[in-house]
């Protein structure tokens, strides 16, 4: 059942419970009050009956006769000392039954039942000495009658109102569950890879939200599908330059092509280019790694200082073969929950990185602040190009001087592993790169 039927449908039984069970209340009190205002009817009448006969006016006795004869409200007058009846409107049977069940059954109840038949009574004494007592009564019958129109007008009003409630759930649900038609059809859209057609559907709250993130993940997932095809372009080029050296040098001394100087030549190009290869594979092993669950990650209490000359020190002789120089200012200490040989390695590539672009200068600053520590490198090169910037941590991607393309993807996959983010731009105060590291402090 489509979710607008559902909707409607949980809707309509809700109304018609909550009416069912209002109706219900209404139509059981309706006798209580209909009873009580009969009471109070009926007290009037006799309070009436009783100034007409005290008063022994004879010009009010047409209205006396009236209220004697008037059948819907029967008259009883007994002396319930002696047992007789004094006065009766009624059949004598009913009268009877009445003063001798008075005292024992009828004293103090709103509703007398005889031959078959229930009236509303109203009943007190007359006398001081509270022996005659005046009883008058309405047949129950009429009341219910009244009940019954009443009941007959509000299952008509309950009709009606449950046919507008409808209408009005139709439309409210309809309003509700367009929105999620229409983000069905582009999440349709999501499955069959058509991102580019999807477009924004026009709700509000929730539905808004849900709206924005389905947006959201389709951008991301046109990205890293086009991510991941340019990453197998790029790593099936990495990968088959190499290969296609060794095979051609490899055919070529077998077939005696190369000799003597030329095949040694030969041979150590395809040492070099197998240890090549042999770094790039491993360097796509460890990138899938660091992005999936595999345990190759183990963090510990780290001082980060100390890791940033650790760096510096294993990248010295790199810097003074290129001659460059190399400059720290550093904090005194800060320590962080990161994989200390994970995060040593980050640092190395990205000053390896920084020496190969770099004309005479490194710096390395660390900042401390209220969210943990900077670690911003800059050298003094031409800096990185406008085109390169934006994808300069995707796998595969290098400047001039690259080597794998991994490099810068290693770090920030480690960076941001240890909880941390990585930037890189254009040093702002001189020509050259920046690029800034930043590692929360420990827990």
């Amino acid at each position: 059942m489509k979710l607008l039927y559902q909707l409607n449908a949980a809707f309509t039984a809700l109304i018609i419970i909550i009416m069912s069970i209002t109706a219900f209340f209404i139509y059981s009190l309706l006798m209580d009050m209909l009873i009580q205002d009969e009471q109070r009817q009926l007290k009037a009448r006799a309070e009436l009956l009783i100034d007409i006969i005290n008063e022994e006016d004879t010009s009010r006795s047409p209205q006396l006769s009236q209220l004697l004869q008037d059948r819907n409200y029967p008259i009883l007058l007994f002396n319930r000392t002696e047992n007789t009846i004094l006065f009766r409107t009624m059949p004598s049977q009913i009268a009877r039954t009445w003063m001798t069940e008075y005292e024992s059954e009828l004293k103090n109840q709103e509703v007398w039942e005889s031959g078959g038949e229930k009236y509303v009574i109203y009943d007190f004494p007359l006398s001081e000495e509270n022996d005659e007592v005046l009883v008058m009564a309405t047949p129950l019958n009429d009341l219910q009658a009244v009940q019954s129109v009443f009941a007959f007008r509000m299952v008509v009003v309950f009709l009606i109102g449950l046919v507008l409630a409808i209408v009005v759930s139709y439309f409210l649900t309809r309003r509700l569950v367009t929105p999620l038609t229409k983000l069905k059809q582009e999440v349709k859209k999501i499955e069959k890879r058509q991102f580019n057609d999807v477009r924004p559907v026009e709700s509000t709250g929730e539905i808004k939200e849900v709206e924005q993130s389905v947006r959201h993940m389709a951008e991301e997932l046109a990205r890293y599908i086009h991510s991941q095809k340019q990453f197998f372009q790029n790593a099936s080029h990495e990968l088959k330059t190499p290969l296609m050296s060794i095979q051609g040098y490899a055919e070529g001394i077998r077939d005696g092509v190369f000799e003597g100087e030329a095949a040694e030549k030969g041979l150590s190009v395809m040492v070099s280019e197998t240890e090549r290869l042999k770094k790039i594979v491993n360097e796509m092993i460890l990138l899938a790694k660091l992005d999936s669950s595999e345990d190759v990650y183990h963090p510990e209490r780290t001082e980060i200082i100390e890791l940033v000359h650790q760096a510096k020190d294993r990248i010295l002789p790199l810097a003074q073969e290129k001659g460059v120089k190399i400059e720290v200012d550093t904090s005194d200490s800060f320590y962080s929950n990161v994989d200390q040989e994970r995060v040593l390695q980050a640092f190395i590539n990205i000053l390896s990185n920084a020496i190969r672009h770099a004309e005479d200068q490194i710096e390395i600053h660390t900042v401390l602040d209220d969210k943990g520590l900077r670690v911003r490198v800059s050298d003094d090169g031409q800096g990185i190009s406008e085109d390169l910037l934006p994808q300069l941590f995707e796998r595969f991607i290098k400047g001039k001087e690259g080597e794998t393309g991994l490099g810068l993807a290693i770090s920030r996959a480690i960076i941001e592993r240890s909880g941390g983010k990585i930037r890189a731009a254009n040093n702002p105060e001189r020509p050259g790169a920046l690029f800034e590291i930043h590692l929360p402090p420990a827990d």
